[in-house]
């Protein structure tokens, strides 16, 4: 009896003490080795990819996207989109949060619904129509076979934080129409903020919306500080 009960508080001693080393070389020692190492040698990464605007206020992340939506009305489930910014991707997963009321995750992931799916083509048709109407303007007509697929369908993550070149220029008149700057200028703004294939041969040629959006604030905000005439 005495044998028995000595063996069972040496097992749970011993059973103790290896919870407390491992707790102590996996729940504390291992964590913080990870995060230094991470914090030396990719500090921004480790940090949440953030960006930052010309005031040094963090707006979002380099590797998530964000709306940008006009306040929700009476009556409405969705907010309108600001028309006055380069628009993403369309996307279910990005909402609002009280750290950053630009964007959130609130789901990623895609439809999953088929190419022939009845509800997809006809969502697809609705988005079409939508982006033609927001883009064109008094002297430019957007034409629906102008509109690139990303204009109307997620990303597979549905967080994607770039969109195509052939998606920003055609919001270009729209823009430079709601922010009164001149085409041309917007248009050099879109080629200056698009960054070629990755190494030159790797996936395609894209423009982060974020990035551009801060650029295009600047732009908007030191043309109304110009002198007129």
């Amino acid at each position: 009896m005495n044998n028995s009960v000595g063996n069972t508080g040496r097992a749970l001693w011993a059973g103790l003490r290896a919870l407390l080393v491992l707790t102590v070389v996996c729940g504390v020692l291992y964590p913080l080795a990870v995060t230094g190492i991470a914090q030396v040698a990719f500090p921004g990464k480790a940090n949440g990819s953030e960006i930052e605007d010309a005031s040094g206020k963090v707006v979002g992340s380099e590797v998530i996207g964000q709306r940008y939506d006009l306040p929700v009305k009476d009556g409405e489930e969705t907010p309108a989109p600001d028309l006055r910014w380069f628009q993403p991707r369309p996307s279910n997963g990005l909402g609002t949060n009280s750290v950053n009321t630009q964007y959130s995750i609130v789901l990623s992931g895609a439809t999953n619904r088929s190419g022939d799916n009845a509800g997809l083509i006809q969502w697809v048709k609705d988005a079409k129509a939508a982006v033609v109407e927001d883009n064109s303007t008094a002297d430019h007509t957007v034409k629906p076979e102008d509109v690139p697929a990303d204009a109307v369908t997620s990303s597979g993550s549905g967080l994607d934080p770039h969109i195509s070149p052939e998606y920003a220029k055609l919001q270009v008149h729209r823009v430079a129409e709601r922010n009164k700057l001149d085409v041309a200028t917007v248009e050099k703004l879109v080629a200056d903020h698009t960054d070629g294939r990755i190494l030159g041969f790797i996936g395609e040629p894209r423009v982060h919306v974020l990035r551009l959006n801060i650029a295009l604030k600047e732009l908007a905000t030191r043309r109304a500080t110009w002198p007129s005439g």
